[in-house]
């Protein structure tokens, strides 16, 4: 019994496995972006700190863009592999996030 090994294939739980694991890095991101954010509001409301703030809030929503569009993507019958600009503008969001983070607390 011989099949073409794409056809054969059977996903099992793995989609849906990925799937609530980008549902848990975004709820994981948007409670360090409140968290950031509360930090940097609750200063004296210098510009940089309003920046800051601002800075914050745009790579969160750009995250959730992000991650709600793979997790839109994973809900197919053979979901695609991640582009690797999807994975950088990812990775570059969580690292800049993590960064302002530590710059508000400091």
């Amino acid at each position: 019994m011989s099949t073409s090994g794409a056809a054969a294939r059977d996903a099992g739980l793995q989609p849906e496995r990925t799937r609530l694991a980008w549902r848990r890095t975004t709820l994981a991101c948007s409670v360090v972006a409140v968290l950031a954010l509360r930090q940097a509001l609750r200063g004296s409301g210098s510009p940089s700190e309003v920046g800051g703030a601002a800075v914050i809030a745009l790579l969160w929503v750009a995250f959730l863009w992000a991650a709600h569009r793979r997790i839109r993507e994973l809900a197919a019958e053979r979901p695609p592999g991640l582009a690797p600009r999807a994975a950088l503008a990812v990775v570059g969001c969580t690292v800049a996030l993590a960064a302002f983070a530590v710059a508000v607390i400091l």
